[in-house]
């Protein structure tokens, strides 16, 4: 774990859903990343672990989020009935936008969508369902070109110097 880093446990409501997440705040926070996961992942992907850490160690907050329930990930072990259901995890990110949208340790912050495999086109389309709100989307994996989203977003602004990362 980053240095000074608050972390808390948090449940978002996403419909008639509930998500698990954790979201990890650094004493200097210059902007809030929300990680989108991708098929059969959760918020414990080692992967995005590693780079939630790199962000939190360089100001962001960051929000991992399980895109399914436990109820959907058992059903989805088995039959991989959800991983792919784009509009359900779109859904559930744009839910959670607008969660961090009204916390008032995220709300003022500006929020990139960071998606990994299937939670790139999910991350994709809830950017362009929330392009106020949204200013990048990051796609590790997967093929966030094949989401009709692609084609509504708008390229997202310039990052301040302060949010930019680099490494």
């Amino acid at each position: 774990m980053a240095e000074g880093v608050d972390v808390k446990a948090v449940r978002i409501r996403a419909g008639d859903a509930f998500v698990e997440a954790e979201l990890r705040i650094p004493s200097r926070a210059g902007g809030l990343v929300i990680f989108a996961h991708g098929s059969g992942s959760s918020r414990f992907s080692g992967r995005n672990r590693r780079v939630a850490l790199f962000l939190e160690m360089r100001g962001f907050v960051t929000l991992l989020v399980d895109l399914l329930t436990r109820h959907e990930e058992t059903i989805d072990v088995q039959t991989a009935e959800y991983r792919f259901d784009i509009p359900r995890l779109a859904a559930r990110v744009v839910a959670t936008i607008d969660w961090a949208a009204h916390r008032p340790e995220t709300a003022s912050l500006p929020v990139c969508c960071f998606g990994a495999s299937t939670g790139a086109a999910a991350a994709l389309s809830a950017a362009a369902e929330r392009p106020e709100r949204v200013q990048a989307v990051v796609s590790r994996g997967g093929r966030p070109d094949r989401n009709d989203a692609s084609r509504r977003s708008r390229p997202p602004q310039a990052l301040s110097e302060r949010t930019r990362v680099e490494g």
